[in-house]
């Protein structure tokens, strides 16, 4: 039986640590924080099958949003996963050309969503101020979820210490061992941990991890706002909206979870230029235009989480010739995708073999940077257009 060392207990980290236990590994979870302490306690974590491009990442995410079912049911207990329409608009015609082309794709590629009359936010999310959608037309996405990510993470890592696994928090890896040139184990502190395999699911910090090896990651670390308010029953909130300035779904606890792209843009800088509100204060308001219920609640639970973002947007899974023993798995939209990539690596560390699933997203490639997923687009878009406008201005001085 493998003795294997995950490192990182967010969604991936469970995930992985989880189905190894299943395949009869033996399993050491070490996490620096708590469960879900990192970025899956700071994401808006939703079903992002939509935002997926080319055709083989979509489906890819298709896949593993359906697992999640599959997964909650073998698991147990209260779910993580809450169906939910998701509704999109667009401010500008160009915009809205644009989001009709792409539902168009999507329908092409068996995605469920259909174009609707804004009148129907009436029925869908009675709570919105009709005056906020300019649109004359909306795309409903049909068959979405949204994901509660801390819960997903418990679920998944009390299940695997059920089954042996050996689970360790407030522990922070400091080396790698190494033994003629393969990885061994890990180091924290004064203390090694010995493996015959080490799987590198650190989120932002899986470049530092990897890094003890000598191997580099091709991925950045892009910071995002993730605001949750009071509890907030008079918004009736069913759906998930994803509009151009701000993103809103429901939350446990008659909460609403809220990000926005262009605020996001703005980090690290505070407060924002231009109006004087910090982000946290922006993006509330942002919910307020949209949700007026919102205006009796507060932005309670505002944390800025860290995004570790492979430079194509696509998943970085596996070994480097450089490092034998280490298997580092690296991705944005982590939630979606954590049952899927849990599943195809545990099963290529117990049966050593190789997944074809996987092959296009091996950690040795050649990140191609015009391959990109429609979210990673919009979020570097932003960005973009941010340093275009940072760079006019400074022109002009």
């Amino acid at each position: 039986m493998s003795r294997v060392i995950v490192l990182g207990a967010g969604v991936i980290g469970a995930s992985v640590a989880y189905h190894l236990a299943l395949a009869g590994a033996d399993v050491t979870v070490i996490e620096a924080g708590g469960p879900a302490a990192g970025t899956s306690s700071a994401t808006f974590a939703m079903d992002v099958t939509h935002l997926k491009t080319p055709v083989s990442y979509f489906e890819f995410n298709r896949r593993s949003a359906a697992l999640h079912a599959e997964l909650a049911a073998e698991l147990g207990g209260d779910s993580w996963r809450h169906a939910a329409p998701t509704v999109q608009w667009a401010d500008t015609a160009a915009e809205q050309r644009s989001l009709r082309e792409r539902a168009t794709r999507l329908r092409s590629w068996g995605h469920p969503c259909r174009f609707a009359d804004p009148a129907e936010l009436r029925e869908l999310a009675p709570a919105v101020d009709p005056s906020a959608c300019p649109a004359e037309e909306i795309v409903v996405h049909e068959a979405t979820a949204w994901y509660d990510a801390p819960l997903f993470v418990r679920s998944l890592l009390d299940r695997a210490a059920l089954l042996g696994a050996d689970i360790h928090y407030g522990l922070r890896a400091t080396a790698l061992t190494l033994d003629g040139g393969r990885v061994r184990g890990v180091r924290t502190g004064s203390r090694r941990w010995a493996a015959d395999w080490v799987v590198n699911c650190a989120g932002p910090d899986a470049d530092r991890i990897a890094g003890f090896a000598g191997v580099r990651l091709p991925m950045e670390r892009v910071p995002g706002l993730v605001g949750e308010t009071t509890p907030v029953p008079e918004a009736r909130l069913a759906a998930i909206l994803t509009t151009p300035e701000v993103d809103l779904r429901p939350a446990p606890g008659d909460r609403v979870c809220s990000i926005s792209w262009p605020i996001d843009a703005l980090l690290p800088h505070e407060p924002a230029p231009g109006d004087g509100l910090t982000p946290q204060e922006r993006l509330h308001r942002q919910g307020q235009r949209l949700i007026p219920a919102l205006r009796s609640a507060r932005l309670a639970g505002a944390r800025i989480g860290v995004r570790p973002v492979p430079t194509d947007g696509l998943p970085l899974v596996g070994t480097s010739p450089a490092a034998p023993g280490l298997y580092s798995v690296v991705t944005h939209s982590g939630v979606n995708l954590a049952p899927l990539l849990g599943r195809l690596v545990a099963g290529e560390l117990s049966e050593g073999r190789p997944s074809a699933e996987l092959a296009p997203y091996r950690v040795t490639r050649d990140p191609a940077t015009t391959v990109q997923d429609e979210s990673l687009h919009r979020m570097s878009g932003e960005r973009a257009a941010l340093q275009t406008d940072a760079g006019a201005g400074a022109a002009q001085v």
